[in-house]
């Protein structure tokens, strides 16, 4: 992909499909320059077999195609950086979800642009508007952050995160918090 912003919406759609109710999306950049990005939900869980195999591009739960691509080149993407990737999960009932963890060198060459990470959140929360999104990225010059389940708070349940005025909210509020800093703008 383009963009790591393509990959965390294709991985966190797979969290979606999963069954999560939460869904924790963080990019911690430190001061070397290491981007750490982290999905975290709380959906049914991978077995032991489909988490030895969910790195193969053969390896799918999807039935519309046999070649599932997200995560083998979400995993390339940061090994090209001399990052990782890796990949926890557990199906205890009350315990189930999935983490996904990969750095990044956004010094390298290689990186990959992180893309349009605001419309990647507004996308997510529209799609999905039940679900608690928690989006953190933070470096050591800025902290953005978006939680749904506080927006529920104020607007209540009759208020669906989907409606087009909300959206246009939630993209407004995060552009803001990425206009502060110019860092965010030079990746535009």
């Amino acid at each position: 992909m383009k963009e790591l912003s393509l990959n965390i919406l294709d991985i966190t759609k797979n969290s979606v499909s999963a069954g999560a109710t939460k869904i924790d999306i963080s990019l911690v950049t430190d001061a070397k320059g290491w981007l750490t990005i982290e999905i975290k939900d709380n959906g049914c869980g991978m077995n032991e077999e489909m988490l030895k195999n969910v790195i193969d591009p053969f390896c799918t739960t999807r039935t519309t195609r046999k070649v599932g691509m997200g995560i083998p080149l979400f995993k390339l993407a940061a090994e090209q950086t001399g990052g990782k990737l890796s990949i926890t999960s557990c199906v205890e009932k009350g315990r189930s979800g999935t983490t996904i963890s990969a750095s990044f060198n956004t010094n390298s060459i290689d990186y990959t642009p992180m893309g349009d990470i605001i419309s990647t959140v507004c996308i997510l929360i529209a799609g999905s508007p039940e679900i608690d999104f928690n989006f953190i990225d933070r470096s050591p010059s800025y902290n953005v952050e978006l939680h749904t389940s506080e927006l529920r708070e104020i607007l209540g349940n009759e208020i669906s995160l989907a409606e087009y005025e909300i959206q246009v909210w939630i993209k407004e509020f995060l552009t803001e918090q990425y206009s502060q800093h110019t860092q965010y703008a030079s990746n535009d």
